[in-house]
């Protein structure tokens, strides 16, 4: 009996286990998943053979402590107080650990990276823009601004504190278009910055050759003219001529004319034979 699809859970993350987790979807799953997706491993080989880079991935977004054993209940109630998560993690039949993970938060803008900038909401980054923010957007650095840039539709506009909010400006048109907006006052002046969380582009799907069906290439055959058919397994008979020569190219061997001139029989065609071949 097939079991109903949760569809407030994307299904992305329905997909997810150990062994398809990447630098970025990894920012989608919490401590508890990470618990869950080992004890569904344990003993798969591959994991074995790979442990490091399993590990790897999950430090990328998460925080990991090692609890040793003999200081295990004193360091459990710490680590539980800071946030952390607390279980054990089988390596193999024997072996067991036991890990402190906690999400690494997103506080500062040096915390954004390509992978975790389109796992937060427009409105937390106005609040990690608004923490770090002085100068305003052109303060950022072009390297942090291209990450922002990359997740999130950004727009600015600097106007004197009692234009800002004219009632059909800007500001307003970009509220109602669901564009979160951070103020940053310059003296008389705000300069308003603006997200809204760029919808996630389908990746295009490239048709090789081998991909071609037969009835593919029946279509393509039928929008071709008559005159243009030519089957595509056919090696062409002679190549075609060329439209036109150099001067140099032309000489009495290859030369020709495009047209057939028709001689009057009346008339005297004495000499055409110099310019015209058989």
């Amino acid at each position: 009996m097939k079991t109903k699809q949760d569809p407030s859970v994307p299904a992305s993350k329905k997909a997810l286990s150990l062994k398809t987790l990447t630098k970025s979807s990894v920012w989608d799953v919490q401590e508890n998943d990470i618990f869950r997706m080992w004890d569904s491993v344990d003993k798969d080989s591959d994991v074995r053979e790979n442990l490091r880079r399993y590990t790897d991935i999950i430090r990328s977004a998460f925080m990991i402590e090692e609890v040793k054993d003999e200081d295990k209940d004193a360091a459990k109630k710490k680590y539980t107080k800071q946030g952390y998560k607390v279980g054990q993690i089988r390596l193999d039949d024997q072996t067991k650990i036991t890990w402190a993970i906690k999400k690494r938060p997103i506080m500062r803008v040096t915390d954004l990276t390509y992978e975790n900038i389109r796992h937060i909401s427009a409105a937390k980054l106005v609040e990690v823009l608004d923490r770090n923010f002085g100068g305003g957007w052109d303060s950022l650095s072009q390297s942090i601004q291209d990450i922002i840039e990359s997740g999130f539709d950004i727009s600015t506009t600097t106007l004197p504190k009692d234009r800002l909010h004219k009632p059909g400006g800007m500001y307003e048109k970009k509220i109602a278009d669901g564009y979160e907006v951070l103020e940053v006052s310059k003296g008389s002046w705000v300069e308003a910055i603006f997200a809204k969380l760029k919808p996630e582009a389908e990746k295009p799907r490239l048709k090789f050759q081998s991909e071609r069906t037969f009835d593919d290439e029946e279509d393509e055959d039928a929008d071709l003219p008559e005159d243009n058919y030519r089957n595509h397994d056919e090696e062409d008979d002679e190549p075609e001529e060329p439209m036109s020569f150099d001067d140099e190219d032309i000489n009495e061997d290859n030369y020709r004319t495009t047209f057939e001139i028709e001689t009057d029989p009346d008339e005297d065609a004495e000499g055409l034979e110099d310019y015209v071949d058989d």
